[in-house]
This record gives structure tokens, C-alpha cells and sequence, in this order.
């Protein structure tokens, strides 16, 4: 599941990424547009920054803007950055495996398997989503063509 950290992180930059060229927008400004408490955006957007994603100015004309183009950030990597792996469970992800206590055979588990499918079917969309297109359409998952979807799914 999401979580509020990374709604709130995908809401900045939507906010960032409808904005003109070469402008900013301060912490204060994007988190009154978007009703997320100020403090907590702060810490969403510094680890923005530090992921590459975003750049910050300080002082007058100062703010946060996107450190690519819309068309470059991937939304799965913006998740993974805020929220950490993709899977629904430690076992199924590829890059914080952990196996679980009580399995004997992680090779040979249903329930590992069955995450692990759910944790491709979320990546493939995620992953090839980006913010442009997030910003373009109203629920962005639209966008995307029903066989291409069957193709990434199986």
C-alpha cells in the first residue's frame, strides 16, 4: 500500500511538474496547494533531492523544481525512493529480499510466488509510467493500452 509519504511525494511533484519553465515553488506554496502539513514535505522533498529527482535554491527566486523533465522521472522510481521496494512482502522483492522466519523453501513457496508475480504486474506499470504522463491525465493508469498492459502482465 501506499503510504502517506509517498501520496504526498507524488503530489509535489505533480505540483513541480506543472510548473513553467525555470520556475520554483517554496515547501510553503506546494504543501497549501496540496493540504500536506508542511513539515512533513520538507523531509519528502529533501529525500527528493538527494535522490536526483529534484533541485533546491535558496533566497529569492529560490524554491524546489524538477532536476529533469517530466518525460525522464519514472513514478515507480519516486515510490521506491519514498515508500522502498515495490512488493507486497520482503520475500518477493528484488532488491530487499528477506526470507520470512517460517518458510522452510522460499524457492518453492505459493505464497512468495504469488507476491512475486503481483510485485512484476506493479513494477511494469509503475516503472514505465512517468510523471508526465501522470500529470497529463486524470488517473494515469488509463494511459496505458489494455494489450500493452496484457503483454507486461502475461
Amino acid at each position: 500500500m501506499l503510504t502517506k509519504k509517498g501520496k504526498y511525494g507524488l503530489k509535489a511533484l505533480v505540483d513541480l511538474a506543472r510548473l513553467g519553465p525555470g520556475e520554483t515553488a517554496f515547501v510553503a506554496e506546494i504543501a497549501l496547494r496540496n493540504n500536506i502539513p508542511k513539515k512533513f514535505l520538507d523531509t519528502i522533498l529533501l529525500e527528493l533531492r538527494n535522490a536526483g529527482m529534484l533541485r533546491s535554491k535558496k533566497g529569492p527566486g529560490g524554491g524546489y523544481s524538477l532536476s529533469h523533465l517530466a518525460s525522464e522521472i519514472r513514478i515507480g522510481h519516486a515510490i521506491r525512493v519514498l515508500d522502498g521496494p515495490l512488493a507486497p512482502i520482503r520475500c518477493a522483492s528484488r532488491t530487499a529480499f528477506e526470507a520470512c522466519e517460517d518458510c522452510a523453501d522460499p524457492d518453492t513457496c505459493q505464497v512468495r510466488r504469488a507476491m512475486t508475480d503481483v510485485r512484476d504486474a506493479i513494477a511494469s506499470i509503475l516503472d514505465t509510467m512517468t510523471l508526465e504522463q501522470f500529470v497529463a491525465v486524470p488517473g494515469a493508469a488509463a494511459i496505458i493500452d489494455e494489450d500493452e498492459l496484457e503483454k507486461r502482465v502475461g
